[in-house]
């Protein structure tokens, strides 16, 4: 696996801010499909990073696949963790979750200046028993 991806990887699994902001550009702008707004800036990262790991403190993420050119970065990635405060209006449930995504970086001078997170939301929803399994 690519070093920087490993860095990337190891970095939003440490929970240490600091060690994420090294791979961040100071303009940063993020997309999240669970975010009613862009995050604008490493601030708006911190706040988010900090919401997910306060609802889930053993948040762990694994990458499966990626496609990787120097300057675009396609991570597919599962998520793994407990539920224990807060997200999306969801009190803690305790459940443990397993999300699978997919992020889009674009990146100068091996920072990420731009993202899109793109994940099952469903799946987390049926993770935490508030969506039925669906069958055909």
């Amino acid at each position: 696996m690519d070093l920087f991806i490993r860095q990337l990887v190891d970095a939003w699994n440490s929970h240490d801010f600091d060690q994420i902001t090294l791979l961040y550009d100071a303009d940063y702008r993020g997309y999240d499909v669970a975010l009613a707004r862009p995050q604008q800036g490493i601030a708006d990262l911190h706040y988010t990073l900090a919401v997910y790991w306060q609802a889930f403190p053993d948040l762990h993420f694994t990458a499966e696949q990626f496609v990787f050119d120097g300057e675009q970065l396609a991570l597919f990635w599962r998520a793994t963790g407990t539920h224990r405060g807060t997200f999306l209006h969801i009190p803690a449930t305790g459940h443990t979750i397993e999300v699978h995504g997919a992020a889009h970086h674009r990146l100068r001078n091996r920072k990420i200046v731009q993202s899109l997170y793109v994940w099952d939301t469903a799946g987390l929803l049926r993770s935490l028993k508030l969506l039925p399994e669906l069958s055909t």
